[in-house]
């Protein structure tokens, strides 16, 4: 008997399909990390669920198994036939053909009457803008369960003060509650990736974690904090304020510190556009 990934790579010869490099193309052959991923979702009956990148079915044949019917979003127009008639007879599979940071995920809630529930394997190129992209629309969403490598995956838990800690860390931690699940090896993907895949279940707020006057200023401070790391961020926020250092103390944060020391917390408040002094 032939092993999963000995028949996703017949299939791949078949259709003259080479694993695309530039799309983050690594396929998941292991079915039992794609029933595993689908356990962890825990889908609920009426759910709308959506899956990013399906490449050849490996978690969508699961997905419609426990869900009947799902949405996915495919940017390669090659993997749409195979993908068909790899999840033929199993389920209601729809699939729009596109590139998944152009969606707008708040009017396909919309359209479908549900929030909704995105499991993914996402392409490594895309998988933090895509993140972001997510958090921006997150009243779309029921809940996210999504696999990254493992770097980005900690990075998204990271705390201040850790080499780790960055922007994805602080947007996470205001609009988000992040757990992560397990990790993934090299050797359960087509072509084997160089690193560790881990998955993780992602509740998205409504409302940020601490009060934010002003999103867009919350974004570029948090940017121009750890753009350059080894700043103070009396030097970093030059750009975005007449008097950095002054309004550093108005936020009560002493302007040597560097941006990887301050919590999610003191970014939302120093965003406070009161206590800025604006740049002529």
């Amino acid at each position: 008997m032939s092993s999963p990934r000995s028949r996703l790579q017949g299939l791949l010869k078949a259709q003259g399909i080479l694993p695309n490099k530039r799309l983050g193309q690594n396929f998941l052959v292991d079915p039992g990390v794609a029933e595993r991923i689908v356990a962890q979702a825990g889908l609920q009956p009426g759910e709308a669920v959506v899956e990013i990148g399906p490449g050849l079915g490996s978690l969508t044949r699961p997905l419609l198994q426990r869900a009947g019917t799902v949405w996915c979003v495919e940017r390669d127009a090659r993997l749409i036939p195979p993908l068909r008639a790899q999840t033929a007879g199993i389920g209601e599979l729809v699939v729009v053909q596109g590139d998944a940071l152009e969606v707008d995920y708040r009017e396909l809630s919309r359209s479908l009457g549900a929030p909704l529930r995105v499991v993914a394997n996402l392409p490594y190129g895309i998988s933090t803008p895509l993140l972001l992209h997510f958090l921006a629309q997150r009243q779309a969403f029921a809940g996210l369960t999504l696999m990254f490598q493992s770097e980005v995956a900690r990075r998204m838990v990271a705390g201040p003060g850790s080499k780790t800690y960055g922007t994805l860390s602080v947007h996470c931690g205001l609009w988000a509650e992040v757990e992560l699940l397990f990790e993934v090896p090299p050797e359960a993907f087509h072509p084997r990736p160089e690193v560790t895949s881990a998955v993780v279940g992602i509740t998205l707020g409504r409302e940020p974690a601490f009060p934010v006057a002003d999103v867009e200023r919350f974004g570029q401070v948090v940017r121009a904090a750890f753009g350059q790391r080894r700043k103070t961020l009396v030097n970093a926020l030059k750009g975005l304020d007449a008097d950095p250092a002054g309004w550093l103390s108005r936020a009560d944060i002493d302007p040597r510190r560097r941006g990887e020391t301050l919590t999610v917390a003191e970014f939302a408040a120093l965003a406070d556009p009161g206590l800025a002094t604006p740049v002529s």
